[in-house]
């Protein structure tokens, strides 16, 4: 997979929508200002009978409140750019100090995973950070070692020094179910142990840049400050990690995003171990397989994870995994959409040997794929290219390139397709174009559906188009 930009930053106003992460960096720790309060929807209006109280009694004391520190960037003055300037022989002639910036502080949550003081949290709220401060419910505070972070899956472990501490009680978001009640902990804008419900509104949500992790969406009511905090089921049992929101100012819109705690505990386990986390690679680009891919690749529906690019003399290529294949299933498991097929790579030891079953002219295969470590290369990434079906002709203009048919212009079907002026167009359905007649010659074979692979900047794609 490509290696991922993450979306981890302090939260900010945004003009479009955006995936924010719920914690909290500021230049001084000021208190959070009093505001009208919006008509809030909870359990009482929501569900009528619902009680969390026992939940929060129960498991509230496993969840902390995390505060951290992280040295600002100091700036030097700068010498006024006109050397008659009285100031400039002033900054010149003496040794002014460079100004100390206050120290970043942030706040985030996190939840006790065993007695003797290990806390999983997330990976942006103590990830290169000077200092970790852990407050207990009982008000008992410590500072935490940090034992390792994983910004992929954004999961970080840390550790205080403590015994006897109550400890969460982990659970599985295997058989979690939309529609569900759940409950969030933490510490939101600073405000300790608050707790908030609502139920799962999806699962196994991909986000831009987050290929590693099927996040579990909710509308469980998280803010900044809740970064890291427990998502409980019913039963009181850990069943995520709250993570992201998506919004528009920043502050909650009802859509939350939590790493589901089987993703968090294989992380977990291997940084208790050796404080970094090991992954398997095999070295593909790949892409969602929509309607007409399907119809292009005369797949029976839409599925799978369709290879657009693969590295040279990568684990794929030696497997002899090619561009265009479709990657139904991977070890048995089936891979419905392009987003589960970079988790279960991941989730394979390197070294490991892996039975890939693909998609291959109009007819399955079954390979097996030795896999490799990553180490922060490429795993798959998922080109969120989705062209819209059309009708009509193809619309293009092409000039003949080194590496193909470049696209001079592009209107009406391929236009819509998403095709743009500088594209290379590189096969159709599969078939190697290099030349102007022969691609008129494939256009004219390929009937109402075409596949075009397309080298843009970087990055391979496949564009389908509906020729009607």
């Amino acid at each position: 997979m490509m290696k991922r930009n993450t979306l981890r930053a302090a939260v900010m106003a945004a003009l479009l929508p955006a995936f924010v992460a719920g914690c909290t960096m500021s230049n001084a720790a000021a208190p959070a200002a009093n505001a009208p309060a919006a008509a809030s929807v909870g359990a009482a209006v929501r569900g009528p009978g619902f009680d969390f109280t026992q939940l929060a009694k129960d498991e509230g004391p496993a969840v902390v409140n995390i505060s951290v520190t992280k040295e600002a960037a100091a700036q030097a003055p700068q010498l006024p750019p006109d050397e008659n300037d009285p100031l400039y022989q002033f900054f010149r002639r003496f040794q002014v100090p460079t100004p100390r910036q206050a120290p970043e502080r942030g706040i985030g949550s996190g939840f006790i995973v065993s007695p003797d003081g290990y806390i999983l949290t997330n990976a942006h709220v103590v990830d290169g950070v000077k200092q970790v401060q852990v407050k207990l419910t009982d008000r008992r505070e410590f500072t935490a070692k940090v034992i390792g972070t994983d910004a992929k899956t954004d999961v970080a472990l840390i550790k205080i020094d403590a015994k006897n501490l109550p400890a969460v009680r982990i659970g599985s978001a295997k058989n979690v179910e939309v529609g569900q009640w759940v409950v969030a902990m933490g510490s939101p804008f600073g405000f300790e142990n608050s707790l908030t419900a609502g139920v799962v509104s999806a699962k196994s949500r991909s986000l831009p840049g987050d290929g590693y992790v099927p996040f579990i969406q909710t509308d469980v009511a998280v803010n900044p400050g809740n970064s890291g905090g427990p998502l409980f089921d019913m039963a009181g049992n850990v069943i995520g990690i709250n993570s992201q929101i998506y919004s528009r100012s920043g502050g909650y819109m009802g859509v939350s995003f939590a790493i589901p705690i089987d993703v968090a505990l294989k992380v977990k386990d291997q940084l208790a171990q050796s404080g970094h986390v090991t992954r398997g690679r095999i070295g593909v680009a790949i892409q969602d397989v929509n309607q007409s891919l399907a119809q292009s690749f005369g797949l029976p529906k839409p599925e799978g994870a369709l290879v657009s690019s693969v590295e040279n003399n990568s684990p794929a290529a030696r497997a002899g995994i090619k561009p265009g294949d479709v990657i139904l299933s991977w070890n048995g498991a089936a891979v419905d959409e392009s987003a589960q097929l970079p988790a279960l790579v991941a989730d394979t030891a390197p070294g490991k040997s892996a039975q890939v079953k693909l998609w291959r002219n109009g007819a399955e295969q079954t390979l097996a794929v030795t896999v490799g470590n990553m180490q922060d290369q490429k795993l798959a990434s998922a080109h969120d290219a989705k062209p819209q079906p059309n009708s009509g002709k193809l619309g293009l203009t092409l000039e003949q390139g080194e590496q193909g048919l470049v696209v001079a212009d592009a209107s009406g079907p391929a236009a819509r397709a998403g095709l743009q002026q500088g594209d290379v167009i590189l096969a159709v359905n599969n078939q190697p174009v290099k030349s102007l007649e022969q691609m008129r010659q494939l256009v004219d074979r390929a009937g109402k559906h075409l596949a075009l692979l397309v080298q843009r900047e970087d990055a391979r794609v496949f564009v389908p188009i509906d020729m009607g």
